[in-house]
């Protein structure tokens, strides 16, 4: 099993931004992204704190990405 790397949520935001996704509001700590394609997710952001393995499975089920695509998106 590898490692994968457990990302911020503002690195989340920036990867998910490269594959089109947009932030449409934020209430709180929390930033809603659209896909122009009808796809969304909310993101939590709190300084110094990673996403959980939990939340990100969560978060690239609603955008219907695979760990691959966002450790491509991760990279740029």
């Amino acid at each position: 099993m590898t490692v994968f790397p457990a990302p911020t949520g503002k690195e989340l935001i920036a990867a998910l931004a490269g594959s089109g996704f947009e932030v449409i509001r934020i209430k709180g700590s929390h930033h809603y992204l659209r896909h122009p394609d009808g796809r969304s997710t909310v993101i939590p952001v709190h300084a110094g704190e990673t996403i959980g393995p939990g939340l990100l499975t969560k978060i690239l089920r609603d955008c219907e990405l695979t760990r691959e695509d966002l450790r491509h998106l991760l990279r740029k």
